[in-house]
């Protein structure tokens, strides 16, 4: 890492309100038709995106179905949001009911550090998170945001109360704004998804039960691994990560959530540790019905936590596609590092990593990389570990955050540990789609989207 003078772009800052929107059950659409859905997204972006400078606002990002804008003025942004969802209800009423597309809504006022294009810190992470827990067709506001419309907007706000959220420090108080001015406000209509014409499952976050937050990493990472192993299985559809984690924190109605993530089955456990063993349960609901179709406990030593992951998988697999080949079950299934101490240390490292790409602080990247030199002292061949690294330099240098912005150094090396986990895992879709990003940032174009082809091949629910 490169120990270079501080950037003066990290001084530049501003109070501001941010807007975070994305669809509900976007993945689950584009899993059914994947034309369709990005056909009907863009026509709704024409739509919507003029909106925000309509009410004096600024773009700062639209990647895949999110939109992220910055207000100088909270009651703007507010405005916006609701001008949104109301043109959004319109046009939903004249859509076919499984093809209807839902923004959740969240905004957040606070001191952000801005460039010229992005902007970023708390401000933008804690308007992401409204967003996590607002409805479909729903807005969610913070405090802040609530003090400065009180009076100014024609709608009725909410109070939810304080609210823990993901990677926040503190809890943060929430309101839902109400434009319909009820004061039980009726929730939208969720749109019903059209069930894949073959098994399909959503994991929910593994709940701890530790009475520590701080080993959430754990549930965390052993639910997002159980994801990846079912992940592989061409015959199943297979719901992502950051879909299933909308519930994290959350008691839903499973037959709800099948609604919502349009799925026949879903899985849910807990995860328990103490000391150097740990207790995982798990069971599978059939998300139409809500009957219980088999659960199961299982006590180890933490060592022998990936025999547990492998089992919930297999059995989950015999159940939904019983066809499937016990050799290719046996070839596809991800292989776990050779230590206990090398798994726990990646995931961590994956905890802090999804927090970077939301506040992209150049303090939480390091310990990413000092989580991850640890890791790979354990186990010096764990592809996972390896790809991550990677993963880590080319964000320094696509992205202003110190000396390695846009240094061919850091693409180097980017590159070089991107290649090395391919030879350690040639099987690993992660890898190939590393590899991928780093060509593309080198110009190789033709070469990148072979690798990302090649990691779709190995995964077609890869959706990354």
């Amino acid at each position: 890492m490169s120990d270079a003078p501080e950037n003066p772009w990290v001084s530049s800052r501003r109070l501001a309100a941010i807007l975070a929107a994305d669809i509900a059950g976007y993945s689950s659409l584009m899993g059914a038709d994947e034309e369709a859905t990005v056909r009907d997204l863009k026509g709704h972006q024409a739509v919507v995106l003029p909106m925000i400078a309509q009410h004096d606002g600024r773009i700062i990002d639209t990647a895949g179905d999110g939109i992220l804008a910055e207000f100088a003025s909270a009651v703007n942004a507010v405005r916006c949001a609701v001008a949104i969802q109301e043109i959004m209800g319109k046009r939903n009423d004249e859509a076919d009911p499984a093809r209807r597309m839902e923004y959740r809504i969240g905004v957040n006022m606070g001191d952000v550090v801005f460039d010229d294009t992005r902007v970023y810190g708390d401000g933008v992470n804690i308007a992401a998170r409204l967003e996590s827990i607002a409805e479909p067709g729903g807005i969610c506001v913070s405090s802040k945001v609530h003090d400065e419309i009180s009076g100014k907007i024609d709608a009725l706000c909410d109070d939810l109360g304080p609210q823990t959220l993901k990677n926040i420090a503190r809890p943060i108080r929430v309101y839902r704004v109400n434009p319909a001015k009820r004061d039980s406000p009726t929730l939208p209509t969720k749109p019903l998804l059209a069930l894949p014409n073959k098994p399909s499952i959503a994991v929910l976050p593994f709940s701890n039960l530790s009475g520590d937050p701080k080993e959430d990493y754990l549930s965390d990472g052993i639910t997002e691994d159980i994801i990846i192993e079912l992940s592989r299985f061409s015959e199943l559809f297979v719901i992502a990560r950051n879909s299933s984690f909308q519930f994290k924190g959350k008691s839903p109605d499973i037959r709800q959530v099948g609604r919502d993530l349009g799925v026949r089955y879903v899985l849910e456990g807990s995860v328990r540790r103490s000391g150097d063993r740990v207790r995982i349960t798990a069971q599978l609901i059939d998300a139409t019905t809500g009957a219980h179709r088999w659960a199961e406990r299982y006590d180890r030593k933490l060592e022998d936590v990936f025999a547990v992951q492998d089992e919930v998988a297999r059995m989950i697999t015999s159940i939904l596609a019983a066809h499937l080949n016990k050799a290719e079950a046996e070839r596809t299934l991800l292989k776990p590092p050779s230590a206990w101490l090398a798994y726990d240390y990646y995931v961590r490292a994956a905890e802090v990593f999804a927090s970077v790409r939301a506040s992209f602080r150049v303090e939480q990247l390091y310990d990413v990389r000092r989580l991850l030199e640890q890791s790979l002292l354990v186990d010096a061949n764990y592809a996972r570990a390896v790809v991550m690294l990677s993963r880590t330099y080319d964000v320094a240098y696509a992205h202003p955050l110190d000396g390695d912005f846009v240094k061919q150094a850091t693409l180097e090396r980017a590159h070089g540990l991107a290649s090395r986990a391919i030879q350690l895992d040639p099987n690993l879709p992660q890898c190939h789609a590393q590899l991928a990003w780093c060509v593309h940032y080198m110009g190789h174009h033709d070469a990148s989207i072979a690798e990302f082809e090649r990691a779709i091949a190995l995964n077609q629910n890869y959706t990354d």
